[in-house]
């Protein structure tokens, strides 16, 4: 089974969960295009990159979910989120010049769920209710909404588990 992003959930509301993330590392790559097109076209490198293809020679495991937050009208930055425990000081160097790292230091940030499809669409809808509810719950949002994908590509979309998510102050 796939180890999953720890977290601790620290409220719940009706269309969101607050909850704590602590300290993580992520692996990254910047693509321009379209939205969903996005997620396919960083998979490959960062795949490569958790199989061995960095100065290390070092294999990590997958974990879910892939993070994918649009940073500009076309450019996507696509994340996986590297095992519990795995210090920054610790992630090999990528060999992939698109490929890069970044320590995310321990947060709140408010979550969505929901189900279907992986089209922009429905992650935008379900990112800018999630925006509204945490305004209407009083707390304060930080930086952009982005996207949590838990499924490969071939489960049917009615059963894969998506988020919208977004720091709050």
């Amino acid at each position: 089974m796939t180890e999953q992003q720890p977290y601790q959930v620290l409220r719940e509301y009706a269309d969101f969960e607050l909850r704590h993330y602590p300290d993580y590392v992520l692996v990254q790559v910047e693509v321009t295009g379209e939205f969903t097109g996005a997620g396919n076209a960083a998979f490959g490198p960062l795949f490569r990159y958790i199989s061995g293809n960095n100065q290390a020679s070092i294999r990590i495991a997958m974990t879910a979910p892939v993070l994918q937050e649009t940073t500009t009208d076309a450019v996507h930055t696509v994340s996986f989120v590297l095992p519990e425990g795995m210090p920054a000081s610790a992630v090999p160097v990528p060999q992939d010049a698109r490929v890069t790292t970044r320590a995310v230091p321990a947060h709140e940030a408010a979550a969505r769920r929901f189900s279907g499809g992986w089209n922009e669409a429905r992650f935008r809808e379900n990112g800018d209710t999630l925006v509204a509810a945490i305004r209407r719950a009083g707390l304060q949002p930080v930086g952009s909404v982005y996207f949590a994908r838990f499924d490969p590509p071939w489960k049917p979309g009615f059963l894969k588990h998506n988020e919208a998510l977004i720091a709050v102050a």
